[in-house]
């Protein structure tokens, strides 16, 4: 494998990816240089999506596909915003009104455990019959304020409790290594050194 194309048209996920990625020496191209819109993404599960952006992604260009589909599941909300996470406040997407909201349904819980998830998927043509899957979760709680400047999504109101800092205050190097993206990718790159 030398190329691979990330289904992915969020830049700021682009740049951890890539960055993650880097390690295998793989030529990665990003689905938006290559002319490939969003996949639609109708599942209620993160491994349905992420197959989903992948296959789509694949069958677009005839390259290698890695996807990503991640979110932020809050134990007092049922899991919610899931898979609704990018969207949570509904369109346009707004990292602004998502945190918002989500602040606006954990007034007055007590409980504010939330985990990050990651689901990686890659997949080496479009009709792949076994792709390769990883998972990563982050677990940490919610702050009541937004606090540091770095990061995107919820990463403001993230707080890792090994560092005491949130997502958002974390240098991107830390973040990688201890990111639900950071630790489904270390999964994806042993899988392939099995291969």
């Amino acid at each position: 494998m030398k190329k691979l194309v990330l289904a992915s048209n969020n830049a700021k996920k682009l740049k951890e990816l890539v960055a993650l990625v880097a390690p295998l020496g793989i030529e990665v191209i990003p689905q938006g240089e290559l002319g490939v819109s969003e996949a639609e993404e109708p599942h209620c599960t993160f491994i349905e999506n992420a197959l989903a952006k992948a296959r789509h992604a694949a069958a677009a260009t005839g390259l290698p596909a890695l996807a990503d589909d991640s979110g932020l599941c809050v134990a007092a909300l049922g899991g919610a915003p899931g898979v609704q996470s990018a969207r949570y406040a509904g369109e346009p997407k707004s990292d602004a009104r998502n945190n918002e909201k989500l602040l606006e349904a954990l007034a007055g819980h007590a409980d504010r455990r939330a985990h990050f998830v990651s689901l990686l998927v890659l997949v080496r043509h479009a009709e792949d019959p076994q792709p390769i899957i990883a998972e990563g979760e982050w677990h940490g709680e919610i702050l009541p304020a937004l606090q540091g400047e770095g990061g995107f999504g919820y990463d403001p109101l993230f707080l890792d409790p090994a560092s005491g800092q949130t997502a958002a205050e974390l240098p991107a190097e830390i973040k990688n290594q201890r990111s639900h993206r950071g630790l489904a990718m270390q999964k994806l790159l042993e899988r392939l050194q099995e291969l």
